[in-house]
């Protein structure tokens, strides 16, 4: 018989009315509506059944571009600046984040795209984001790294990703369940753990005991959504973000779906995401998670390649901001100039 309990920090509010907490069965969290975890069966076909775009996939010689800006984190402006994958710098009235950090190579993964500055150049911290405990999200060597040069940043994390964090120099942490707002020092500054359609697993026996979302990040009338790593599901769940945040900005994942028979309930594809950020009634929206790390069998070039035609054909209702590597999208400022590359994808 199913032990069911509701986890969630009592140390800090949820703002959803009527959500319990966080889901907890026989000591696995779970998406709700379950998520359906792709069989044995469809990880062989997948092995067995081979790439039909394996030869454009080898043709391909997409690359991100790069704008070295070795003063990047020293900026004093409201920005967002993609490092690549899942990882942001964002400056916002103050406040320095980082999320989902993984600048090198990971595991078998060779990453693709370079750095815009050294890693001893990001300094200045004064958050950690991290979506879950997946090694392109949480990447150690990355972390130690950057805690070297930013001792007292402090990371908020899901529910119980602590013992993580916690065999890092120099932890200090925030964990929250989905719709719980972290405890801040900063009065104009709120961030806010919510939903996403994942799973996480690191080890042999660990699937599911640390929880996974993405974030909200709200500060004197700007509101950003992090998505982390998602699928689309049936679509609800976006519906309640759109009634619970005004989102400005959306930094939303396109990458890793093919075959759609084994990625389909981990991540969205280009149209799946494109129909997200739609719902939400965003206003900007920056893809992440392709290019960086060859995960699947799409093309390199193709998620991007099908967001701008989207967005070329107005199915995206609202601003793209593909951007370089270290490239800065300003916001919150009146007559601002983003340094924008033209044409480089």
């Amino acid at each position: 018989m199913a032990t069911i309990s509701y986890k969630y920090n009592p140390d800090l509010p949820i703002i959803k009315k009527g959500f319990k907490g966080n889901k907890f069965i026989n000591g696995r969290y779970v998406n709700d509506p379950p998520r359906k975890t792709p069989s044995i069966s469809k990880i062989l076909r997948w092995q067995l059944e081979g790439n039909p775009q394996a030869k454009e996939k080898k043709q391909d010689k997409f690359s991100v571009p790069v704008i070295n800006n070795p003063d990047l984190f020293r900026t004093t402006d409201n920005c967002i600046a993609w490092l690549g994958h899942a990882s942001f710098f964002i400056r916002i009235n103050g406040v320095s984040l980082l999320t989902d950090p993984c600048l090198g190579n990971i595991a078998l993964l060779k990453r693709l795209v370079g750095l815009p500055c050294a890693v001893s150049d990001i300094v200045g911290l004064d958050y950690l984001l991290i979506s879950h405990g997946h090694r392109d999200h949480f990447d150690r060597p990355s972390l130690k790294r950057i805690l070297k040069h930013n001792p007292e940043v402090t990371f908020l994390a899901p529910l119980d990703l602590h013992p993580l964090i916690e065999k890092l120099p120099h932890p200090h942490y925030q964990t929250a369940g989905w719709y719980q707002q972290y405890s801040l020092k900063e009065a104009n500054l709120k961030i806010t753990f919510v939903p996403a359609i994942h799973w996480n697993k690191r080890g042999i026996r660990d699937y599911n005991d640390m929880l996974w979302g993405g974030f909200i990040i709200e500060s004197l009338g700007t509101c950003i959504y992090f998505a982390g790593d998602t699928a689309y599901g049936n679509g609800q769940l976006f519906d309640d973000l759109s009634q619970l945040f005004d989102i400005d900005i959306a930094m939303l994942p396109i990458g890793a779906y093919k075959p759609a028979f084994l990625m389909k309930a981990s991540h969205t594809n280009p149209q799946e995401s494109v129909s997200l950020f739609n719902q939400l009634g965003a206003k900007t929206f920056i893809p992440m998670h392709y290019a960086t790390y060859d995960l699947s069998d799409e093309p390199i070039s193709e998620p991007i390649r099908t967001v701008q035609n989207l967005h070329k054909t107005g199915v995206l209702q609202g601003e793209l901001q593909d951007l370089a590597v270290g490239e800065r999208f300003m916001f919150g400022q009146k007559n601002y100039q983003p340094l924008k590359q033209t044409n480089h994808h």
